[in-house]
C-alpha cells in the first residue's frame, strides 16, 4: 500500500498522446503511480504521487 501525501494536490499530468508505451514512468515511480494498459501509461492513484519528478526525467 502507498502513502498518500495530500489529497488533491498533485500537479502530476500524463499525455497519453505522447506516451510510447516504454514503461520507464513505471520502472523509476517510488509509489507506484503509473501503471501500462495496451501499451500506454496510465496514472493509477494521483494521491501517491511526491512530485520526485523521476518520470519526467526519464520519459
Amino acid at each position: 500500500m502507498g502513502l498518500t501525501y495530500l489529497k488533491n494536490v498533485s500537479t502530476l499530468e500524463l499525455d497519453v498522446n505522447k506516451c510510447t508505451g516504454c514503461n520507464m514512468c513505471v520502472i523509476v515511480c517510488p509509489h507506484n503511480v503509473f501503471k501500462i494498459t495496451n501499451k500506454k501509461s496510465q496514472i493509477i492513484n494521483k494521491d501517491f504521487c511526491m512530485e520526485c519528478g523521476a518520470c519526467q526525467r526519464n520519459c
